[in-house]
């Protein structure tokens, strides 16, 4: 536009970004990462270590359909609150060493309705559970890449044995046809020499 200058619109738009993306100081930043490593640490080892490889992995799994039903959803009552004795529950967090309490750091309280024992969200932790959430994807993510890499390598270690052996057995061979030709052609030698 002919009318307005090029530094009138660079400040309008140093403005607009200014009011968009709001900066946080220096303790909020050191307060979010200790959040977040609060978050690691309750992964691994708090999930990770005592429980087997699979299983740890299936606990981590449900808690993060937990958190991003909830995030996708936050009003929806159904995604809330869960209760520890449905048997997906119990098995994936209750029974595993962590998972309950990564569970409860992400906003899930323990609370009693009608008799039954729920937890419930309380919604003044979405923050935490945002970066639960995050930590979650992340770790999730991390290990099934090392696990397609473990299970790469160890199909080409097993075609590389493989290969080998088929290479030793075809050298085997080959040493066999040129021992039967040799002892072929000194029993002709011999018949000749005796004729």
């Amino acid at each position: 536009s002919p009318g307005i200058s090029n530094s009138a619109l660079a400040e309008a738009a140093e403005r607009r970004t200014r009011q968009t993306t709001p900066q946080l100081s220096a303790a909020q930043l050191a307060a979010e990462h200790e959040r977040r490593q609060k978050f690691r640490r309750l992964v691994d080892p708090g999930i990770a270590r005592p429980n087997p490889k699979d299983k740890a992995m299936s606990s981590l799994k449900t808690l993060l359909t937990i958190s991003e039903n909830l995030l996708r959803e936050p009003n929806n009552e159904k995604f809330q609150q869960f209760k520890p004795t449905n048997t997906v529950i119990k098995r994936e967090l209750v029974d595993r060493k962590g998972a309950l309490e990564f569970a409860i750091e992400l906003g899930f309280k323990p609370e009693v309705k009608n008799f039954q024992p729920y937890y419930i969200f309380h919604k003044r932790h979405i923050e935490d559970l945002k970066i639960g959430a995050a930590i979650l994807k992340d770790y999730i993510a991390t290990e099934t890449i090392k696990e397609e890499r473990i299970a790469r390598a160890k199909k080409n270690e097993k075609e590389t044995h493989e290969a080998a052996m088929e290479k030793v057995k075809l050298a085997y061979m080959d040493d066999r046809k040129a021992k039967l030709l040799r002892d072929e052609i000194e029993k002709e030698q011999r018949a000749g020499r005796a004729a």
